[in-house]
């Protein structure tokens, strides 16, 4: 009885001790194997089978893309400003190997030589500079991190300065440059906006002259073309009198024509025509020589027609 007990533990145990050696990489991870003490390979996704009580897995590596965020550094600029940034590493194992033999802390290390590094590229720039080169200062230390961190099987994708964070005296004064530079653009949009509505109502004021000027220009053409017209209208009326007249004269002088008027009527004719013509608004009057002639014949028509 105790034979089969101890059986059964035999085989227990060698179950488990097979079943422990057998592992199954998962995605994006790679396993360090050591055999007696020295690195005996890699192993990458899928199934794998270790040497009982010879091979150990030495370390468990992701390969998947890893972000560490390190605390503020205190760093002094090139015009000896003191200030405090934070920085956001973003990295990737590319060798387990290197990773797990090449350094003894990697995120220690990386640390360390970020603030290096940030002091080294700080201390070259000013403080206004270190304000606006956010975009040079990441690439100048993404690019001497990654070589720095090659050899430890680390491939630096990303470097971002979270936070710039300056004294508070700075601080104050960079508000009230802020300030004086905002109310400075806002003189300048107000003299410029002031300056827009001069010009516009100059150029009101005289489009409006101009029209007016326009208007009137229009209205002495239009008057003139009236008082033209009605200067034709008028010369063509007293052409037309005169024309009447004339022919009336005509038709005058034709019935007399014709009817064989002698000259005693024509010359009684004239007189009539002298008489009416001083009708009161003559104060002188020339009296013909023959106007004894013309009486006597005008009195013998009057006998004649009794």
């Amino acid at each position: 009885m105790e034979g089969i007990i101890g059986l059964i533990v035999i085989i227990v145990f060698i179950l488990l001790v097979l079943s422990s050696c057998v592992k199954i990489v998962p995605q994006a991870q790679a396993f360090v194997v050591e055999r007696l003490g020295g690195y005996q390979g890699t192993w990458s996704v899928g199934l794998h089978f270790k040497t009982p009580f010879i091979d150990r897995i030495a370390r468990k590596v992701t390969l998947k893309e890893l972000v560490v965020d390190f605390k503020p550094q205190p760093v002094i600029t090139k015009d000896n400003v003191t200030m405090q940034i934070d920085t956001v590493v973003f990295y990737q194992i590319t060798d387990p190997k290197l990773y797990t033999y090449g350094v003894d802390n990697p995120i220690m290390a990386i640390e360390n030589l970020t603030a290096t590094t940030l002091r080294n590229i700080i201390g070259e720039l000013e403080l206004d500079q270190t304000l606006t080169s956010r975009e040079v200062i990441n690439a100048k230390m993404r690019s001497s991190l990654d070589v720095a961190t090659d050899p430890w099987g680390i491939k630096v994708n990303r470097v971002e300065l979270k936070n710039i964070i300056p004294p508070r005296e700075i601080q104050d004064a960079m508000e009230k440059q802020m300030k004086a530079e905002r109310e400075r653009r806002e003189s300048i949009l107000r003299a410029e906006g002031e300056k827009k509505s001069t010009i516009l109502v100059a150029e009101g004021k005289k489009e409006s002259a101009i029209l007016d000027a326009e208007a009137e220009k229009q209205s002495a053409i239009l008057r003139a073309e009236a008082k033209k017209e009605a200067m034709l209208r008028e010369a063509e009326g007293q052409a037309q009198a005169i024309l009447q007249v004339q022919k009336a004269t005509a038709e005058g002088l034709s019935f007399l024509k014709e009817a064989n008027v002698d000259e005693n009527v024509l010359k009684l004719k004239s007189y009539e025509a002298f008489t009416k013509a001083a009708d009161g608004k003559a104060t002188k009057l020339i009296i013909p020589s023959d106007i004894a002639g013309i009486t006597s014949i005008a009195r013998a028509i009057k006998e004649t027609v009794e």
